[in-house]
């Protein structure tokens, strides 16, 4: 096992999660939540069949993932975090408001997946009228859709489509993360391309403040 050999709660914990992989394993087990091999493995982009399966059975041994047998007519092995997993959340949640500072341009041949709007959509929106109307907001970007649901004060996030939607975010990732994020304005956004269809003044319910940023 690698280690780093130092008596210190980071370095030990890196020992656990510092791995390359790991902790985005750790990801699509908190926002898919119990799921199968080939879910999870649809959610790393990259990341090879053999080195999943290691990175699993790491993850197994630290006591951080298990894996059950689910009954029919699923009939399959899935893999979910157990509470000393569901732990590292914090930690996700912290690394993703950090990280957003690097995502002002995608690199060559980055990949996205649509779930990953709720790490971001769970940050850094934040429902100002609890006591409004529930509304719903669809995010068309790459792949499946993603909707947006807010009511009573809390946002959720979910793929899929939404019958009726109060507003419509169509675009790149990178528009639609910028917009929820704050570091452009709905406006700025729109002249960069994004299409806003529905009840703009639905997003001022929930958007935070723009950042400093580009203009």
């Amino acid at each position: 096992m690698r280690t780093y050999g130092q008596y210190c709660s980071v370095a030990k914990a890196l020992d656990v999660v510092g791995d390359r992989w790991t902790l985005l394993i750790v990801r699509e087990l908190l926002l898919q939540g119990p799921c199968r091999y080939t879910d999870l493995k649809s959610g790393l982009p990259g990341i090879a069949t053999n080195l999943l399966a290691d990175r699993l059975r790491e993850l197994e041994r630290a006591g951080l993932v298990r894996r059950e047998e689910a009954p029919p007519p699923i009939a399959t092995t899935l893999f979910q975090l157990t509470d000393a997993g569901n732990e590292l959340e914090p930690v996700l949640d912290a690394l993703c408001g950090w990280g957003v500072r690097y995502m002002t341009a995608p690199d060559e041949g980055d990949q996205f997946r649509s779930h990953w709007f709720s790490l971001p959509a769970s940050l850094f929106l934040h429902d100002r009228d609890p006591g409004g109307a529930p509304v719903t907001i669809e995010l068309q970007a790459a792949g499946r859709p993603a909707v947006i649901e807010v009511s009573g004060g809390s946002v959720r996030t979910r793929l899929g489509s939404a019958p009726a939607p109060d507003v419509v975010l169509r675009g790149t990732p990178q528009a639609i993360m910028a917009t929820l994020t704050g570091h452009l304005t709905v406006d700025q956004a729109a002249a960069r391309g994004l299409e806003i269809t529905g009840d703009p003044a639905v997003l001022a319910r929930l958007l935070p403040e723009p950042a400093a940023g580009p203009s």
